[in-house]
């Protein structure tokens, strides 16, 4: 390698796995995914507190160079919290995906009901996402409907668009194998 030439290769990020990680979202804290690796790493707010308290309580986390060290626990811990380090440092590897509050899931559960064939299903399940408990009242319905691999289907390719959409905002490669699950099960 030439002195002062950065050498990054970017792999192609899994469409899967970038589906499967926002349908997975925390309520409180973020995904963010290494442009490099194409790894996903989820930082909650307890995450963040940990490392926070590992770096002032026992100055474990030390800077060298560019590398981020952990000296304590497992291997895994310890690359865990390195990647959570260096999502709190902003390293610019790290991009933050969009939040469960960007997706809007209840927007899509509310196309889902207005796509539904027959009208007075559409109109009850309608009715069952309007209050309190409308997630839970709209899976139970669409449970007694025998809708449910209908739904999931409606969810993933809404998640796909939107995972497609911001990688292509972000002009980010990526490999579309969202049949991968289907294709393991046979």
């Amino acid at each position: 390698m030439g002195k002062g030439y950065n050498f990054h290769m970017t792999v192609a990020v899994s469409l899967r796995d970038l589906v499967d990680e926002l349908q997975m979202l925390p309520n409180e804290g973020t995904a963010n995914l290494n442009k490099v690796t194409s790894k996903i790493i989820t930082v909650t707010d307890d995450d963040i507190e940990t490392v926070v308290a590992m770096d002032s309580e026992f100055d474990e986390i030390i800077e060298e160079g560019d590398d981020v060290i952990i000296s304590e626990g497992s291997d895994l811990q310890t690359e865990f919290y390195e990647e959570v380090k260096k999502v709190l440092l902003s390293v610019p590897d790290y991009l933050k995906l969009p939040s469960r509050f960007d997706i809007h899931e209840y927007a899509i559960m509310e196309r889902f009901c207005l796509s539904a064939p027959d009208s007075k299903v559409s109109d009850v399940l309608l009715r069952k996402i309007r209050g309190s408990g409308a997630f839970r009242k709209f899976k139970d319905t669409i449970y007694q409907y025998g809708m449910e691999n209908d739904w999931f289907t409606y969810r993933d390719e809404a998640y796909k668009e939107i995972a497609i959409a911001w990688l292509e905002s972000k002009d980010i490669a990526f490999v579309d194998d969202m049949n991968r699950r289907e294709q393991r099960a046979e």
